[in-house]
């Protein structure tokens, strides 16, 4: 590809703010084409298949598909990887991960000097073929699952005193403006935090996510019924009947196959 030709670039984030930066700042740019804006993992994924831009703004921590499921899903897809520049905010063992396999990240809020770095070290590495780059990011995804540790226990507030409830007492966990009701057996505990931020600390193994709203222990799973539109009935063995959105079910569809 001749240099002349602009980087075509994609930003990826699920929070506007974030996105607009980014954005203004690539406008100040020579020889840049942004071809589009994604607010979530599902919508990247689909931008990157449809328009294969060369470089990738990518959030990590997002709802749902984060920004490493976005490189998982393309590289099961078979799509050759653009590069890559991750934005996180502080995550120690994402940021170990970055520098040990050479990716470049932007930390939030982004700095604009580190940002014009971060493309000028993209221009020049668009021609270069032999960096092993979609290796790298296996190997990086690889090191990632093997250090990440998930939550056993979640520490509750209740009134003057805190108590720990172990992960495995959770049937399933629903989100409340700016708390997540755990519902465990008879009792129901309150913990201020998000959905999306109890998901980050559960392992995917032991939860998933069925809605926008709803956490489930897959262990606490009685059955699953086809329901309208590719959604499934989730029925709990206490009895309790959730919804598996469509939207969800194709984030999770090793959970639909048979053994």
């Amino acid at each position: 590809m001749s240099p002349r030709q602009p980087l075509r670039v994609l930003v990826v984030d699920d929070e506007a703010p974030a996105r607009r930066k980014i954005l203004r700042l690539l406008r100040e740019e020579a020889s840049v084409e942004i071809i589009g804006e994604a607010d979530s993992g599902e919508a990247a994924v689909s931008t990157v298949k449809k328009h294969k831009p060369d470089l990738v703004f990518l959030d990590v921590q997002m709802p749902g598909l984060d920004g490493f499921g976005v490189i998982r899903a393309l590289h099961a897809a078979k799509q050759s990887l653009p590069r890559v520049i991750f934005v996180t905010a502080h995550d120690r063992f994402a940021l170990r991960a970055f520098e040990v396999h050479a990716f470049d990240y932007l930390l939030k809020p982004v700095s604009e000097e580190r940002f014009r770095e971060a493309v000028q070290r993209a221009r020049a590495q668009r021609e270069q073929t032999t960096d092993g780059f979609p290796a790298r990011v296996q190997a990086m995804l690889e090191q990632l699952e093997r250090e990440k540790s998930f939550a056993e226990r979640i520490l509750i507030q209740e009134g003057a005193r805190a108590i720990f409830v172990s992960v495995k007492e959770i049937a399933w966990a629903e989100a409340d403006r700016n708390y997540v009701l755990l519902h465990c057996g008879k009792r129901t505990h309150t913990l201020r935090s998000t959905l999306d931020a109890l998901q980050n600390t559960l392992d995917p193994k032991l939860f998933v996510r069925i809605n926008r709203g709803t956490l489930v222990r897959l262990e606490a799973i009685r059955e699953m019924l086809p329901w309208f539109h590719g959604e499934y009935k989730v029925v709990l063995h206490d009895g309790t009947e959730l919804r598996w959105s469509r939207r969800y079910v194709s984030q999770r569809p090793e959970l639909l196959k048979s053994p």
